[in-house]
């Protein structure tokens, strides 16, 4: 059918697919496949996704352009135009300041007193903003 066709679209970009799903009423499982015909699928022990689907693709290197921001909100938003649930996606946002010598004095005092591994964690989007 037509998901099977857009599905394994993503084998034109990406070198391998990894589909996490869970049921509440099941266990979590884990897809993996290169393509090629061949896939495992087992009992994922991993931290849990909670109830739903996580979709991971593997980039090919001359793909890159598929990992920005924008371009993967545009795609899902126009293929996923009759979805009724909600699609979000994990994004890293950077910024660049400028400092002087002053200011970098009072930010390395302020990153100390800051907990580790507040910025290190994605932010959550919901895709149709």
């Amino acid at each position: 059918g037509q998901f099977g066709v857009g599905f394994y679209s993503a084998y034109l970009v990406a070198n391998e697919v990894v589909v996490k799903t869970k049921n509440n009423d099941d266990e979590q499982y884990i897809w993996r496949s290169s393509a090629g015909g061949s896939f495992t699928v087992e009992v994922d022990n991993g931290p849990s996704i909670g109830r739903g689907t996580e979709i991971v693709l593997h980039i090919k290197e001359d793909q890159t352009e598929f990992l920005e921001e924008k371009r993967c909100k545009d795609i899902i938003k126009k293929h996923s135009q009759f979805i009724g649930y909600p699609i979000c996606m994990a994004v890293e946002k950077e910024r660049d300041l400028e400092v002087s010598d002053d200011e970098d004095d009072e930010e390395d005092k302020k990153d100390e007193d800051k907990e580790e591994g507040d910025d290190d964690k994605p932010k959550i989007e919901e895709v149709d903003e």
